[in-house]
């Protein structure tokens, strides 16, 4: 890997991070189409990047986040128990373009059941643990490459009734203790046993970092007054592009 195809990799990591369009799916589909040698360890590592860009962006908000903890803690339970079980089978079997394009459609359901049946009336402060679980177990989705976790979570929080811009945000936050938690355990054995030099790992995660600030910028005063439909409908194009090519 060139320092060029790091930094490259971290761009799209942290644009397509938070954007509903699934970040991992687009890693696959880059490193396949312009053969950039990575490995899961790598992109889980870049994904501090993105962890690093939620504090940052929420820096002013942290004293009221620290009131929803325990819904974002129980709102990552199931993804960290799906990912620490799961996770050599999802990198063994699940990370083909075939199963992004499958995913990239056929999550892109949920987001649009959301669009349409979601009141979009309540705040995070509406939410209660059993709310907050069931976001969980649509986060624990995202394992699946093509899903997004983004997505997967808006979605969730747009049919537990959420405001649009609210589930967004909420998205973030949840996703923010499976980011640091994966991204650290991947990053001890990225530096231990894997090729990846540590500079390139750091572009990454600069790169990641910089683009996912940018991109969490962007959604949320973007969802204030549009809803989902361009990102599901660049889900389903790309997705049916990806079977075809595939």
């Amino acid at each position: 890997m060139a320092l060029f195809e790091a930094i490259f990799l971290g761009l799209i990591q942290g644009l397509t991070e938070f954007l509903p369009i699934s970040s991992t799916g687009h890693l696959i589909l880059f490193q396949k189409f312009f053969k950039i040698f990575s490995l899961l360890s790598f992109d889980a590592f870049i994904h501090l990047g993105s962890f690093f860009a939620i504090v940052i962006y929420f820096w002013k908000d942290l004293k009221k986040i620290y009131n929803y903890k325990w819904f974002i803690l129980v709102s990552a339970i199931p993804g960290a128990l799906a990912g620490f079980f799961l996770e050599k089978t999802i990198e063994s079997y699940f990370r083909t373009p075939f199963v992004v394009g499958l995913s990239l459609i056929i999550m892109s359901i949920p987001m649009i059941l959301g669009e349409i049946f979601g009141k979009k009336r309540y705040q995070i402060e509406d939410l209660n643990l059993l709310k907050a679980f069931i976001i969980g177990i649509f986060q624990a989705l995202a394992l699946i490459p093509g899903t997004s976790r983004s997505g997967i979570t808006i979605s969730a929080g747009l049919l537990l009734g959420l405001k649009r811009e609210v589930s967004a945000k909420y998205s973030f936050l949840a996703g923010a203790p499976l980011i640091l938690g994966a991204g650290l355990y991947e990053g001890i054995k990225l530096v231990k046993s894997t090729p990846i030099p540590l500079g390139l790992a750091l572009a990454g995660f600069f790169s990641s970092a910089i683009f996912s600030f940018l991109a969490i910028a962007f959604l949320i005063p973007f969802l204030k007054r549009y809803p989902l439909h361009p990102f599901i409908i660049y889900r389903i194009l790309l997705g049916l592009f990806i079977l075809m090519m595939f």
